[in-house]
This record gives structure tokens, sequence and C-alpha cells, in this order.
């Protein structure tokens, strides 16, 4: 899809004189050289890692009765090594979609391997103890491998350690069992940029997000809800400040912390609505504080980040029109309503239009 649009743009270039013909040819060429970002082989052959994963683990699941402790123990023992080392000669032959296959069947093994180890000796211990070692060694063979696809696994593993403490725990807040979710988040994070997998951070970003859900289901108090958009806002602010190792860190980084800070916040003036919604003075107030949040976050991020501009342009209109249904709407009726709230979708469309030039109007003046 992007090399139609870089072929459609290079001939528009072309056709008007800004760009040579082979200048053109050479950039497209060299776009054609990189390797793809998307690949059926390699997906099918992640597909192929992810099933023969599942295989080991049921396998393991079956107890193997009829199998001596010493030899299961051994099996299994052997296959980690087996699919270590054939992953590490694979890397050293260049073919990384193989080596990345055996390193998901070799971080899924390991936890058929403690589960094995704990049905035959009966050792003590809980589901999530198992979860925060496995997710460990996961992340172990990551840094060792540089692997990006066992990054995802731990990412999954992070998700997969919260699910069970929810569960075990009837969601409640227990200990310091809790926090290991958004410290396992950041460990993700970190294995992302060691080993550059960008895709694999959004996995952290909304494990993060959902613990915060969580929290705010423990208390259910305006308070908190008042803690998102606030905390979310400054976030966000934060990422656009000039400041010279922040500025690094969120270019770095793309789009993603912006835009999850932003949502955060969304989701704070989302809760406080529902909060408030029978007092009209604070629910006002609150509109037009949600409003400049939303006009902030196109001022600061609207040009460069597509994503927060467009979230940005979801809560200004659902608010415009949340904001005409609960005022307006109750004096004029139904038929009123619709009306008004199509002058307000037209007012919304005609200001994202006139944001949309000025956004590509900077960006021309930038290039002459």
């Amino acid at each position: 899809m992007y090399r139609g649009r870089l072929e459609r743009d290079l001939s528009l270039w072309v056709g008007k004189g800004l760009l040579a013909k082979d200048t053109a040819g050479a950039l497209l060429a060299e776009y054609d050289s990189r390797p793809a970002s998307f690949s059926l082989g390699r997906v099918l052959m992640a597909l192929a890692a992810v099933l023969l994963a599942a295989a080991i683990l049921l396998v393991v699941a079956s107890n193997w009765e009829d199998i001596p402790r010493l030899v299961r123990v051994g099996a299994i023992l052997l296959l980690i090594w087996a699919v270590h080392i054939g992953a590490a000669l694979m890397l050293a032959r260049g073919a990384t979609a193989v080596a990345n296959g055996l390193l998901v069947i070799g971080a899924m093994s390991f936890g058929g391997a403690i589960s094995l180890v704990g049905q035959m000796y009966h050792l003590s211990g809980d589901e999530q103890t198992v979860m925060y070692l496995w997710f460990a060694i996961a992340a172990i063979s990551a840094i060792l491998f540089r692997s990006g696809a066992v990054v995802v696994v731990a990412g999954f593993l992070s998700w997969a350690s919260f699910s069970v403490y929810l569960q075990n725990n009837d969601t409640h807040w227990i200990g310091l069992d809790p926090w290991m979710a958004p410290v396992m988040a950041v460990v993700v994070i970190a294995l992302v940029r060691y080993t550059g997998v960008e895709r694999a951070r959004h996995l952290a970003y909304l494990l993060l997000i959902g613990w915060l859900a969580w929290l705010y289901t423990l208390y259910e108090e305006i308070a908190v809800a008042l803690a998102f958009a606030i905390g979310g806002m400054a976030a966000f602010v934060l990422t656009a400040l000039p400041l010279p190792r922040i500025a690094s860190l969120v270019r770095s980084a793309g789009a993603a912390p912006a835009f999850y800070s932003f949502l955060v916040a969304a989701i704070g003036f989302l809760l406080l609505h529902i909060e408030i919604e029978d007092d009209w003075r604070r629910l006002a107030v609150l509109g037009v504080a949600t409003l400049a949040a939303s006009v902030l976050a196109i001022a600061l991020h609207g040009r460069d980040n597509g994503a927060v501009r467009y979230l940005a342009y979801a809560i200004f209109a659902a608010e415009m029109l949340y904001l005409a249904s609960v005022t307006v709407g109750s004096i004029l009726g139904t038929s009123s309503l619709f009306l008004f709230s199509g002058l307000v979708v037209a007012l919304v469309a005609w200001l994202v239009i006139r944001l949309e030039r000025r956004f590509s109007a900077n960006v021309r003046g930038e290039h002459a």
C-alpha cells in the first residue's frame, strides 16, 4: 500500500519537474531493497511455532504417567536446548524467521517445563509464581538473542500474569502483586527499545491502561477519575515539551507515548462525566475543560501525530454533541435537537477542514 502511494508521488513529482526521473527510480529501488515489514512466510512461521508450542504444552499437561520422571524431565530439557541451539545456528546463517520460530517454541517450552516439574514432584507454589518465572525467562531469552518475537511472547505473558492475578484474587488488591503489572509493562518497553520490535510496545501500553482501568473499578471515586484526567494531560504535555532528553525519548518511541497518555486523559474525562452527570454546573465546566483539552492536543501534536489528532477530533465532536443533548436538547425537543446536532457536526467538520489545511500549509512552508 505504501509503495503504491510512494510510486504515485514520485511520478507526480517527476511530472512537475521537481524530481529527476533517474532519482525517482533510484529512490524506488532503494525502498524495494529494504526487508519487507510484512511477510506471509514469517507470519506462517510464527503461527507454526505457536501451534507446535501449544502441542508441547498439551503433551505436558497430559502428565505422561507411563513415562519415568527422569525421562520426562530429560526430554523437555533436551527440547529447550535443541531449539535454542538451533535458533543460534539459524541466526548465524541469517535465517531470522526460522530462528524466531524456534525461540518462540523455546520460550513456551519453559512454561511447560515449569509445569511438568511442579506436577511430578508436587512442588509448593501457585500459578502466579509460575507466571512471574515464565515471564522472566522469556525476557532473558529476548535479551540473549535480541529477538522481537520473544518480546511479543513476553508481552502476552505479562497480560496472562495480570489475568491470573485478577482471577485468583477476585479482582481485589492484595499485597504487592498488583504492582507487577506496571513493572512487567516497563520491562516489555525496555525490551522493545533493545530489540527494535516497535509494534510490541502497544502490548505494554495497553497493559498499563488496563491496569489503570482496574484501579478505578476498585474505588469508583471522582478523585481517581480526576487523577486520570490531570495525570494523563500532564504526561501528554510533557511529551510535547522541547526538553532534550524527553524529546529524544519521545521521538524514538514514535506516536505511542503522546497517544496513550492522551487516551488516559480521555478515559478520565469520560469517567468524570459519569460521576457528575447530575450536576449541571460542574458538567458545563467539565465540558469546557474537555473541549479545551482536545484543542490543546491538536495544537501540540495535531500536525505530526495522526492518532492524537483523530482522537482529539472524536472527543471534541462527542463533547459538543453531548453538551447539546443535555442542554439545548432539553429545551428544543427531539426534532430540533437533530437539527442543532447537524449544525454542530457541520461546525466541527468545518473546523477540522481548516485545521487540516493549516497543517498542510505549515508542512509546505517548512519544506519550501
